[in-house]
């Protein structure tokens, strides 16, 4: 982690101009009381002093007085060396804390497999990497802005620095054993690019990408990009259909996620059960007392509320819904992370 540097930073701060703010008061009481300097001279001989800036005495000195201002430039001396010392400590601890940090989180991003990588921590990138984390799914983080990397470090996160569109960078983030990608950078272009080198990387990988402009999904879809997503515009539909069907709209968002730790619609992958033929010979409700809602076909085809009779393809997917308990039982059941 990268230590709490702010309270340290601060309260060293605080001690220095808490050392300064005695030493003018201090000074000006002497050169006022004691050298007999109006309350203005004095106080602007002791900041000339501390500061060390070379100009003559406002008034002549005696030796005393010489002796004490020799004394408040070396004070203003140290306070300063003090305050220089702090903060090169508190940069260069940063510095140092960064990088064993990302050196030991190389070296554990490299033992992932199956993980998915966004690219970039803006606005939708947060966002995606909040969700994969309620569903507990491993991700890198991959982006440039020192203050985005040290928010993902201090909530335990994967990341990578650099440029997403760098080849190096997607490798140190993993792509070669990666699962799944995102790209939501702000520019189609970098998206576009991000999309082509992936796929060159690893032609496994299922991308996700954001566009901005609806003349830039052909582009996407042609370099790789499985699903393309436009977040204004989704944004739009949302906000119209909270108008027009507003409690279907907000049940249908519940049933996504209960809350941050809970979800309650869950996917099977039909290939972990090739014994299977029909869905009924799987036996959800009578096991886990979830509902199938949907059935995946291998062409990609979605059926609603299929029949229980139905065939199913090795390659589909089932979709069922149901409380927590239930997700909870299903998971054991059928030995999904």
């Amino acid at each position: 982690m990268v230590f709490d540097n702010n309270s340290y930073l601060i309260n060293h701060i605080r001690i220095a101009l808490l050392l300064i703010l005695v030493v003018i008061l201090g000074g000006t009481f002497v050169y006022h009381f004691v050298f007999d300097f109006t309350l203005l001279n004095s106080l602007y001989m002791t900041i000339i002093t501390i500061g060390t800036v070379g100009f003559s005495e406002v008034e002549p000195l005696t030796e005393g007085g010489k002796l004490f201002t020799s004394f408040i430039i070396l004070v203003g001396i140290f306070i300063f060396a003090y305050a220089f010392s702090v903060l090169s400590a508190y940069i260069i601890s940063i510095n140092i804390n960064f990088n064993f940090i990302s050196n030991k989180m190389e070296k554990e991003i490299k033992n992932l497999k199956g993980h998915t990588i966004i690219c970039g921590y803006g606005r939708n990138g947060k966002q995606s990497s909040l969700r994969l984390n309620n569903y507990k799914q491993p991700f890198v983080v991959i982006d440039h802005n020192q203050e985005a990397l040290e928010e993902l470090e201090k909530q335990e996160g994967y990341f990578v620095k650099g440029n997403a569109t760098d080849d190096d960078v997607l490798i140190k983030a993993g792509i070669m054993n990666a699962s799944h990608l995102i790209s939501c950078l702000p520019k189609d272009t970098d998206n576009l690019f991000i999309v082509l080198t992936a796929k060159q990387l690893n032609r496994n990988i299922t991308i996700v990408s954001r566009a901005s402009e609806e003349s830039s999904i052909k582009k996407l879809k042609i370099a790789g990009a499985d699903n393309i997503i436009m977040p204004d515009k989704i944004g739009g539909d949302y906000m119209a259909s909270l108008i027009v069907t507003p409690d279907l709209v907000e049940f249908l968002t519940r049933i996504s996620v209960v809350s941050d730790n809970h979800m309650n619609i869950q996917e099977i992958v039909l290939a972990d059960l090739p014994d299977i033929k029909t869905l009924e010979e799987i036996k959800i409700k009578e096991r886990t007392g979830c509902t199938i809602i949907g059935l995946k076909k291998e062409d990609g085809t979605y059926i609603i509320n299929p029949e229980l009779g139905m065939p199913i393809d090795t390659n589909g997917r089932i979709i069922v819904l149901g409380n927590t308990e239930q997700i909870n039982k299903l998971n054991n059941v059928f030995h999904i992370n």
